[in-house]
């Protein structure tokens, strides 16, 4: 498709600009990998990419995590069919399975996972001691501990996301409730960004794409400030098509474009998909209800593998609406 035709029929901002630089990464760049997650977002930017790839640079990947959607799976085969594309598979270094099992479980967040994997590795007691008192008594995990005492500064007011009380009442509750199992993010790097980058680096991919938007928010998108780094990717330059893309600009895209997302959003009415039944996701007791009904065998092993995880939450959330409550009753009293 010519460039200027495909920005015309696209009338949206982000999306004109994001075909415009993806035309020109694609022209300076000679071995391209697209990192196909069956999401809508990357079902948008696998559209913009093959239209724009007419030397037929671009390879299309699936990272299979082993806890995969059949819905999922059958749309990657529809996505096949539609541009005459093959997408790899590409195996997980450790699937999800065998990286909880070994690492530890997601819970509530990436950053949050993290800091209390540094604090457990260390055989922190979830005391409520100051920095300077902690850092004695647990030494070489300064960046967790300055976590759970909420040493970084606030900005404009609001809570830094560096600090546990970004999650209100969090070390309230874990002074009371310490964790029941290890936590841990290594999930995320062993099912998915170890094995893409070893497979990119061996074959010869000057340019990696994924489908990353500024507007998801999370530890993910927060990391770049930008469309593109140079390098960045283990040496490789690394495009983000939809990173300035926010829901409109999808919406329209979609509409202009004939896009069909998976199953998981056309008939089960997901918003979002990211790994199945992962803890991280806010709305995770959703997506748990919509597999019990569409995929009751990825619901069992879900449950299976992330419960412990599951009821932590919950316990956890009951103790944030009590504790606001109670906050709510004081401040009116008072």
């Amino acid at each position: 498709m010519n460039v200027t035709e495909f920005v015309f029929e696209t009338q949206d901002a982000h999306a004109q600009d994001a075909i415009y630089k993806a035309d020109g990464y694609i022209k300076t760049h000679d071995k391209i990998a697209v990192s196909i997650s069956g999401g809508s977002d990357s079902d948008i930017m696998a559209d913009m990419i093959f239209k724009l790839d007419t030397e037929k640079k671009a390879e299309y990947i699936f990272m299979n995590t082993g806890l995969e959607y059949e819905a999922t799976k059958r749309h990657l085969k529809d996505l096949e069919n539609k541009y005459g594309i093959k997408i790899k598979e590409i195996k997980a270094t450790k699937p999800i399975p065998m990286a909880c099992k070994e690492h530890g479980l997601p819970f509530l967040s990436k950053m949050v996972s993290e800091m209390i994997s540094r604090l457990q590795a260390r055989g922190f007691q979830w005391e409520d001691e100051p920095l300077e008192v902690l850092e004695k008594k647990y030494k070489k995990c300064r960046r967790a501990l300055r976590w759970w005492c909420n040493d970084f500064e606030k900005k404009d007011g609001k809570e830094s996301q560096f600090n546990i009380a970004y999650n209100s009442f969090l070390k309230e509750f874990m002074i009371e409730n310490p964790p029941p199992c290890n936590f841990s993010q290594e999930c995320c790097h062993w099912a998915k960004k170890d094995a893409l980058i070893r497979y990119i680096n061996e074959n010869g991919f000057d340019l990696s794409c994924v489908g990353i938007r500024k507007s998801e928010g999370g530890v993910r998108s927060t990391a770049y400030h930008s469309c593109f780094s140079e390098g960045d990717f283990d040496g490789v330059d690394q495009y983000r098509p939809l990173f300035w893309f926010d829901g409109e600009s999808k919406r329209i895209y979609k509409e202009a474009h004939g896009i069909t997302y998976s199953d998981c959003y056309e008939v089960w009415g997901m918003k979002r998909t990211g790994c199945a039944g992962c803890p991280f996701g806010q709305h995770f007791e959703e997506e748990l209800e919509l597999m019990q009904k569409y995929e009751p065998k990825i619901y069992a092993a879900c449950v299976k593998i992330f419960g412990v995880s599951y009821e932590y939450t919950r316990k956890y959330r009951e103790f944030q609406r009590k504790m606001k409550e109670k906050k709510k009753n004081e401040n009116q009293a008072g």
